[in-house]
C-alpha cells in the first residue's frame, strides 16, 4: 500500500501535533474495492493498537470504518479519537460529518459548532461552516430523524393488559 509510509510515521513516538488525518489511497469512495477497503482497515486497526494514543490514525480509522458502511464501528472509534485528543479538529469534525450522514442533526449540529471552535485555519473554518450551514437548512427543512424523548411505560402497560383480556376473551368462549 502506498500509503504505508506516512502511516508509519504517525505510529512513532512523539508529542501530541495537531495536524490532518494522514491521506487515504483514495479520493473517490466509489471507486475503491471492498477488499482494498478491508486490506486498509486491517492495517489502521493494527496501527491503532501499536499506537493506542493516536487521535488521528483513530480518525482514519472511524473514516474508513464509515465508508464500509460499519456504523457502529466508526462511531466508536471516532468517538475514542474525540476522547483521547479533545482539541484535535478533523476527529470533532469527523464526528460531526457522520451524525449528520445519519441526520442526527441536533447532535451533527452541536459536534460541527464544537469543531469550529477548534478551527485554526482558513480551510477548517470553510469546511465547519458550510457543514453547519448544510445542518440548519436540513433542520428548517425537516428533514432528521425525530428524537425518542418519551417513555415506553403506557405503551407496555396497555399492551399488555390487551393481551390478558385477549387470552382471557379466546379461553372462556
Amino acid at each position: 500500500m502506498h500509503d504505508e509510509a506516512a502511516l508509519a510515521t504517525l505510529t512513532a513516538e512523539a508529542p501530541v501535533v495537531r495536524r490532518p488525518p494522514p491521506p487515504v489511497p483514495w479520493r473517490d469512495p466509489h471507486t475503491v474495492s471492498k477488499q482494498e477497503l478491508t486490506t486498509y482497515i486491517n492495517f489502521l486497526e493494527k496501527a491503532c493498537q501499536e499506537n493506542p494514543a493516536s487521535a488521528d490514525l483513530r480518525t482514519c480509522l472511524g473514516m474508513a470504518h464509515a465508508m464500509n458502511f460499519d456504523v457502529y464501528q466508526s462511531m466508536d472509534a471516532l468517538n475514542a479519537a474525540v476522547e483521547l485528543d479533545r482539541e484535535n479538529f478533523w476527529a470533532q469534525m469527523k464526528l460531526a460529518e457522520l451524525n449528520y450522514r445519519l441526520r442526527a442533526l441536533r447532535r451533527a449540529e452541536s459536534d460541527t459548532l464544537r469543531a469550529l471552535d477548534l478551527a485554526t485555519d482558513g480551510v477548517e473554518f470553510g469546511v465547519a461552516r458550510r457543514q453547519l450551514q448544510e445542518i440548519r437548512r436540513l433542520m428548517r427543512d425537516g428533514t432528521q430523524k425525530p428524537e425518542w424523548t418519551k417513555s415506553l411505560r403506557a405503551p407496555a402497560i396497555l399492551f399488555v393488559i390487551m393481551s390478558v383480556v385477549a387470552c382471557l376473551g379466546a379461553y372462556y368462549k
